[in-house]
């Protein structure tokens, strides 16, 4: 990343926080294995849907035990309106019987040991690290892709190589909420279909922003 391009993206960060402030996950969840589980269902499915999900889902399966004995087929008629349901019940229940079986039922806390886990990328990886344990992690999702590129900052699709990119220059202690901060302000103003560029507190210095006046 070129020395302009890092003084746009640290600035880009005090902007949104400065709107922002300090943010908490989407994702509602009391333990660590509750966070992992609800990132899971997340894949393709919106944060307010999972947590519509979610909020049954952990009044009937309070422990790792539960998910990991739990037959698949009922599994999947809990979580059938997240998407994907077959996969990711198949994926809930072996993960948290390796959990189980390696981990003495503890959710691991490396980025290594997560993404040994059925159904656990890099992104599960880093909101589960960065929000349930306090560890340094940098999630992308497709919001985090698209603002970031619109902005200049980076042009990849990649998730990897954004994450490397970012993490490279922006102090470990930020990751986490910057993480959160673009995925709002994605939500809110910088959406796909139609981003609000007139009242984004980052038009001035955004390359997509500045194209679109």
């Amino acid at each position: 990343m070129t020395p302009a391009k890092i003084k746009k993206l640290l600035q880009f960060h005090e902007l949104l926080f400065a709107h922002y402030g300090e943010l908490e996950c989407a994702l509602y969840y009391g333990e660590p294995h509750e966070l992992m589980i609800a990132a899971m269902l997340s894949a393709q499915c919106t944060d307010k849907r999972v947590n519509i999900i979610t909020e049954k889902l952990f009044k009937k399966y309070r422990s790792v035990k539960d998910f990991a004995t739990v037959e698949q087929e009922e599994l999947e008629g809990d979580i059938r309106t997240a998407g994907l349901f077959r996969s990711k019940a198949k994926n809930i229940i072996a993960t948290c019987n390796i959990i189980i079986a390696q981990f003495n039922g503890q959710v691991p806390q490396t980025m290594e040991e997560l993404n040994s886990l059925p159904g656990l990328g890099r992104k599960t990886a880093n909101v589960v690290l960065g929000n349930a344990f306090k560890v340094p992690g940098f999630p992308v999702d497709t919001h985090v892709q698209r603002v970031l590129n619109r902005l200049g900052v980076v042009d990849s699709k990649y998730p990897e190589k954004i994450e490397k990119a970012v993490t490279a220059v922006v102090p470990d202690k930020l990751w986490t909420n910057f993480s959160h901060l673009i995925i709002t302000h994605g939500r809110q103003t910088c959406q796909a279909r139609k981003p609000d560029c007139l009242n984004c507190s980052a038009n001035n210095i955004c390359k997509y922003g500045k194209n679109n006046k």
